[in-house]
């Protein structure tokens, strides 16, 4: 690659791709599509990706876009978070494959891990089980198209690689869909409201990994740069911390005087979730440098302005 190489990201427009377009900018690299949106490009339609791939000719492609959604969403459309997600990323890289498209860049999920894989997760756990059963479909998908990358290098030599990052959360994080920004604005309303009670699914006894986004736009540059094998990267910070701990610090962050009711009917999802994050360090030099404590405290004063401008 270099500075003038035509870079295509799917979901560049979301919460992730905003990012990634910034750091490729920050990095040099200003020759970008941001495909953004179903209207621009039904990506679950495969001429429709092949059109859009044979206008822009890009020589990368980092494919972000996903439909992603909490465990009552996953649970819900299941069929629809399986076929969505299979399809957009079996479409762009076959097409970039026909296209000679230089590297393919896939963001998969630490819910592609199993369920009760040992940790630290290493990747070569990946297959070693099912996931855990509230996103399996979600998960499997991701892993497959993987698993397409490999074959794909084997069959064609064609240049995929795939990252694997944990939990997101930052400024602009939409709270549908990922933990820490579903809790700030529930925190949040029940400040406001004056609400006596603040519900959080599950005991909070289920530990989860945290990556500040800007992070993760960071790693994902560095690999499209620098690492060119189809073995997955874990993507994160290597530290967990419980949920009912995450709890107890934004409390700390949004004070109020409202209790928490742990609602043990909903599930808790996956018991822990913690990453192996040695390939990434020796691989493309990535070592995310946003402690919790300072992501939470940039995420929280984001969404006090968020909050009081509307």
């Amino acid at each position: 690659m270099n500075k003038d190489s035509k870079i295509l990201v799917t979901g560049a427009r979301g919460f992730l791709g905003r990012f990634v377009v910034r750091k490729f900018n920050e990095h040099g690299y200003n020759n970008l599509v941001e495909l953004g949106g179903s209207k621009v490009c039904d990506l679950r339609n495969p001429h429709e990706v092949h059109s859009i791939l044979t206008i822009h000719r890009p020589d990368v492609v980092v494919h972000l876009a996903a439909r992603v959604g909490g465990i009552g969403e996953n649970q819900k459309y299941s069929g629809a978070f399986f076929y969505d997600n299979m399809s957009m990323g079996m479409n762009l890289i076959e097409s970039a494959r026909k296209l000679d498209v230089k590297k393919f860049v896939l963001l998969s999920t630490v819910c592609a891990y199993p369920h009760t894989t040992p940790v630290p997760f290493k990747e070569a756990d990946l297959w070693n089980g099912y996931p855990e059963p509230t996103n399996a479909p979600y998960g499997i998908a991701k892993k497959a198209l993987s698993e397409m990358l490999i074959a794909y290098k084997k069959q064609y030599d064609f240049n995929g690689i795939t990252l694997i990052p944990v939990n997101l959360y930052g400024p602009n994080c939409p709270g549908d869909t990922h933990v820490i920004p579903d809790l700030i604005r529930k925190f949040f309303a029940a400040q406001k409201q004056g609400l006596d009670q603040v519900v959080v699914w599950g005991t909070g006894s289920a530990s989860r990994e945290f990556l500040y986004v800007d992070d993760c736009a960071e790693a994902i540059v560095k690999a499209t740069l620098n690492y060119d094998d189809p073995k997955p990267v874990n993507i994160g910070t290597g530290q967990e911390i419980t949920i009912k701990g995450l709890v107890e610090i934004l409390k700390c962050m949004i004070p109020g005087k409202y209790s928490i009711y742990w609602d043990v009917s909903k599930p808790d999802g996956q018991p822990r979730q913690c990453l192996d994050t040695t390939r990434a360090k020796e691989e493309f030099g990535f070592e995310a440098s946003t402690s919790l404590q300072a992501g939470l405290t940039k995420t929280v004063n984001w969404y006090k302005e968020y909050a009081n401008a509307s």
